[in-house]
């Protein structure tokens, strides 16, 4: 029976696989496995032996669970314990409206060209620094798009294709996720509850991975960059829109243009609170750039406004969000069933991991198993349970394929779809130069994790 279950959850595996890479709502995709998982769960536990089950979930203390608090751990206990993670979202989303508003981030853009001058080059490696900087601090879809409407028509202006503009725009802010606060509390949620392993901060993941990973990301964009350049003949394509839209944006002060790594910094030094930094910075901006010069009440309205519109732009996250820990519940449950069909052929050395992890990176595109915002939690669930590795090795090793592959390089993205409609950039453009990116920097960054994150003592695991 044991076979047959596992069977039965590896083919429903390969269904939410489909779901995901037709693009449908992953909600109610995780909603929909978390129901099939747990009910296959139940019956190979039905008919599973008791010394089968004694050493999984299933048995607490040498004694089997009762039916009625698995489902109250899967469905209530596992989504209540993200409300750290969900609040972070907001914050962070909040703050990233405040650097629009403030006119913040656009300012650094704009000083990043002129500082460029009229070398193409020079101006788009600037550019991919300062936007990677940005989106070490802001999240979402909104934010990209805001900076997007900005960055994009002044590469182009500077006769750079826009196929091109759109895979280095694109390529450069996936760079700064690798070491924006929130979207690091996101993901090793995918690993540890909140109150597990103190010690994996985002400071100590940036020291020992998360910098170097942010560098990669970056030259390996921009060198690429100039190799399709070199490539194709320039197109200085809406040159009079951005010298237009410019001349009629007013710079925020210079001393402001430091806010935006306030919240990281003050994270990654002190280890402050996130969602403070985010509150200092944010009011910081907000009163350094004179938009709370009006009475109490309309200076309540707009922080209420930035918050409003900050949500509204994480909200289809937030539902994912609120769904995918019933699904690493259910996994711990189905994962012993997983295990006894594909524990034999899963690699168990971490290089191995690596190895093959680097060679299938095409399996992030279109939320496919290799994704953390896909089915990839499945494939954590399976491969956490055939060996034994560190959370911070399985970080990095998940955290390449979504960042670097689905965020940076995957059509399915909900910012690259606008950057494609943005631009009239076909999908099939974007691929031919996002794709060699995705491998390029992905078996870099592999590299780097056999170097810093394998051979971990036993304190990083759970």
């Amino acid at each position: 029976m044991e076979y047959v279950v596992g069977i039965l959850l590896l083919l429903s595996f390969f269904g939410l696989a489909y779901y995901c890479i037709k693009g449908h709502n992953l909600m109610i995709g995780f909603l929909v496995i978390t129901i099939v998982w747990c009910a296959l769960s139940f019956l190979g536990a039905a008919f599973a032996s008791p010394e089968f089950l004694a050493s999984t979930a299933f048995y607490a203390n040498g004694e089997p669970k009762k039916i009625m608090s698995i489902l109250n751990a899967i469905y209530q206990s596992a989504p209540e314990g993200w409300g750290t993670t969900l609040v972070n979202v907001c914050w962070g989303a909040w703050f990233g409206r405040v650097l629009m508003e403030t006119g913040i981030a656009s300012t650094l853009i704009r000083k990043t060209v002129e500082l460029g001058g009229d070398r193409p080059l020079i101006t788009v490696a600037l550019l991919n620094i300062v936007t990677a900087v940005i989106f070490t601090a802001m999240t979402g879809a909104g934010p990209v798009i805001a900076i997007g409407v900005i960055v994009l028509p002044i590469m182009m202006s500077l006769g750079v294709p826009k196929a091109i503009s759109m895979f280095s725009f694109m390529g450069s802010v996936a760079a700064g996720i690798y070491l924006n606060p929130v979207n690091f509390a996101q993901y090793r949620a995918f690993f540890i509850t909140p109150d597990q392993m103190p010690d994996f901060t985002l400071g100590w993941y940036a020291a020992r991975w998360g910098y170097a990973a942010v560098a990669i990301m970056v030259i390996a964009t921009t060198v690429l960059t100039g190799l399709y350049l070199k490539r194709t003949k320039v197109s200085h394509a809406w040159a009079a829109q951005t010298r237009k839209a410019s001349s009629e944006q007013k710079d925020a002060p210079l001393y402001t243009l430091i806010l935006p790594i306030v919240p990281v910094v003050l994270k990654i030094w002190l280890d402050f609170s996130v969602i403070g930094g985010f509150i200092i910075a944010g009011f910081l901006a907000l009163f350094l750039c004179g938009k709370m010069k009006a009475s109490f009440k309309e200076n309540c309205q707009l922080v209420n406004k930035l918050y409003y519109d900050g949500v509204v732009d994480t909200a289809p996250l937030v539902g994912f969000l609120l769904t995918l820990p019933m699904f690493n519940a259910v996994a711990s449950y189905a994962s012993p069933f997983f295990k006894v069909i594909l524990g034999p052929i899963m690699p168990k050395s971490e290089l191995v991991v690596c190895i093959v992890f680097a060679v299938l990176l095409g399996l992030g595109l279109f939320r496919g198993p290799m994704t953390l915002v896909g089915c990839g939690a499945a494939t954590l669930g399976v491969l956490s349970n055939v060996a034994s590795f560190s959370v911070p090795f399985l970080y990095a090793v998940f955290a390449i394929p979504t960042i670097t592959v689905n965020i940076g390089s995957c059509i399915t993205q909900s910012w690259v779809a606008w950057g494609l409609a943005y631009t009239k950039v076909e999908s099939k453009d974007f691929l031919k130069l996002s794709i060699p990116n995705a491998y390029l920097t992905g078996i870099l960054l592999y590299a780097l994790t056999m170097v810093s994150m394998a051979g971990l003592g036993a304190q990083w695991f759970v």
